[in-house]
């Protein structure tokens, strides 16, 4: 996934001596049906059909241990099973608050997928790729 602008200020100034970073205690996991941008904007949420963002505790559960500038999600993240058509994803994304907020980290899927009624999007351990490298 890539860093938002968001977050990558908030790490610089950190390690630059300007304000201290508390990072939240609970992260957001969100589906796009349009491109997400490195500025947090451009998202498009399923509206309705059971969609809701998935809350996911920010920890060394959640998450595996940064090497190489990455890390990957360490536990399956599931969303509720759709009761009506979400469209097409083609973005996950990492945000502030279960809605609106700040978009922290977005990925493109790597193929879109169609949600109709009764799926289950599903993100397997290790599944998303967190990295902050050039």
């Amino acid at each position: 996934m890539s860093v938002c602008y968001v977050v990558a200020n908030k790490i610089l100034d950190y390690n630059f001596g300007k304000t201290a970073h508390t990072p939240p205690t609970t992260y957001y996991v969100g589906l796009s049906t349009t491109v997400v941008n490195i500025n947090g904007t451009g998202n498009t949420e399923p509206s309705g059909g059971s969609y809701a963002r998935v809350a996911i505790t920010n920890n060394k559960t959640t998450f595996t241990t940064a090497a190489t500038g990455t890390l990957k999600n360490d536990i399956s993240i599931s969303f509720p099973e759709s009761s009506g058509a979400w469209g097409t994803i083609t973005y996950v994304f990492i945000s502030d608050a279960p809605t609106g907020g700040n978009i922290y980290f977005f990925e493109a899927l790597p193929s879109a997928k169609t949600v109709q009624t009764a799926t289950t999007v599903l993100f397997v351990a290790a599944a998303l790729t967190f990295s902050m490298t050039n």
